[in-house]
């Protein structure tokens, strides 16, 4: 393996002076709730607005001034991520079942009765990502999606993100943004209704917010800024292999693009490639800095060792851009969205294609994935017993609270050893247990 060009390193660390300002933000709106949130509105984003949540005239308003395909578009977005995501719910069950006479035990899939969705602002506000966050929470059967997006110099939420989160299926939309938006949907305030788990993209503010408020309320994961690897080989095309970086690395000068080769002329080329193309960009400045600073080139011995890379590096996109993408699927494991062949650019899944954009970053693949149904499902279990199912269990519950010293709890197990056979059991794991109380009458 030979790096070819190296990046700086990142992390999650959140510099102090963030994590200060954030509490401050939170402590803010606990205290005063709306009136806080309004200040802070004032403080962050130089507007005054007195309702907070977002009134259906301005929801109609927003679709009004939108193009005809502009509305097709996002309804197109919506559609697919709702396509997916009822599949994916589909194929999601509980189960129960009879483990030993007298003792059955299941697993039930239960959501969360309340979510909050962020929809940042930023560069560029992001279009498809309402559909994102709001979907798979609908399509969960969440009783309630409460959403929250930052407003524009007139107050009002952004036209196609509005209409993308009516769309999407969010119940309530409130004009908040960043670290007090996030405070705002975990404690409640007059207006914005507290949740059970907030979830949504956003810069560090927003990331450190829900750092603070997870305990009180459940999050999705902490991610950092977007990031894409590539393994190519010589069948890839550098022109596209350049475009398909540069996609992220207009996202942000902190994005973070790399791309592992097994071919040193097809990642030269690339390299070459990207150059030519960077002038052409609207967004030249962002992609510049972002590929200058965060830019990485790998040259690897194998298709075996490009796979490696890639788990070590565990992006929040992987393309495989190769002659045969399928045969590295077994070896790829850490990532947040996977992108198979020439053919499939991380822009469609981003966009359109209808799997989730909301994805770890930096590392965090390594142990979790992204949003999706699941996000806003509870795995529940049940238990239901017997007498005889609670004679057979009974004397090795209580034998493992003996072994504990937790007395309570062993006295409630013996108490449920009521035959000879639950006895003779007990004497056998050396338990004097006198006898238990028939329930049954039998």
């Amino acid at each position: 393996m030979e790096y070819l060009k190296s990046a700086a390193e990142a992390s999650l660390e959140i510099p102090q002076d963030v994590t200060d300002s954030v509490r401050d933000i939170v402590d803010t709106v606990r205290a005063d709730g709306d009136d806080g949130v309004r200040a802070l509105t004032r403080r962050f984003d130089d507007v005054e607005r007195q309702d907070l949540r977002v009134s259906a005239g301005e929801i109609e308003a927003a679709a009004d001034s939108l193009t005809d395909a502009e509305r097709r578009t996002i309804d197109n977005t919506v559609e697919n991520v709702r396509a997916f995501h009822e599949a994916q719910r589909e194929h999601l069950d509980g189960f129960e079942r009879e483990f030993a006479d007298g003792v059955t035990l299941g697993t039930r899939l239960v959501p969360v009765e309340t979510a909050g969705v962020y929809v940042p602002g930023g560069r560029k506000p992001l279009v498809a990502a309402p559909a994102m966050t709001i979907v798979p929470a609908v399509i969960a059967g969440v009783d309630r999606v409460v959403a929250c997006a930052p407003p524009q110099a007139d107050g009002s939420v952004q036209p196609a993100q509005l209409y993308a989160m009516d769309r999407a299926g969010a119940d309530e939309i409130y004009v908040a943004g960043g670290a007090q938006a996030i405070a705002a949907m975990a404690y409640g305030t007059e207006t914005v209704p507290s949740v059970d788990k907030v979830t949504g993209p956003g810069n560090v503010f927003v990331i450190e917010a829900k750092r603070q408020v997870f305990g009180h309320v459940g999050i999705d994961f902490l991610a950092g800024p977007t990031e894409v690897l590539i393994v190519a080989d010589e069948t890839a095309d550098p022109e596209l292999v350049a475009t398909d970086l540069l996609a992220q690395a207009e996202h942000d000068p902190r994005s973070r693009v790399a791309l592992v080769a097994t071919d040193r002329a097809t990642a030269e080329a690339t390299v070459a490639a990207l150059e030519r193309q960077l002038p052409d960009l609207r967004t030249e400045d962002v992609a510049r800095e972002s590929w200058a600073d965060n830019g990485e080139v790998v040259l690897a011995a194998d298709r075996a060792e490009a796979a490696a890379v890639a788990n070590d590096w565990a992006p929040e996109h992987l393309q495989v851009m190769t002659d045969d993408p399928r045969a590295l699927l077994d070896d790829l494991h850490n990532y947040g969205s996977l992108f198979l062949g020439h053919h499939a650019p991380v822009v469609f899944g981003d966009k359109a294609v209808g799997t989730n954009h909301t994805l770890p970053t930096l590392e965090v693949a390594k142990y979790s994935g992204g949003i999706n149904v699941t996000t806003y499902l509870k795995v529940l279990t049940h238990q239901e017993l017997t007498a005889g199912g609670a004679d057979g269990i009974a004397p090795w519950a209580a034998k493992i609270c003996e072994i504990e010293g937790t007395h309570a709890h062993q006295l409630s197990a013996e108490r449920r050893i009521t035959t000879d056979d639950g006895r003779a059991l007990a004497r056998d794991l050396d338990l004097d247990v006198a006898g238990g109380v028939d329930l049954d009458g039998d």
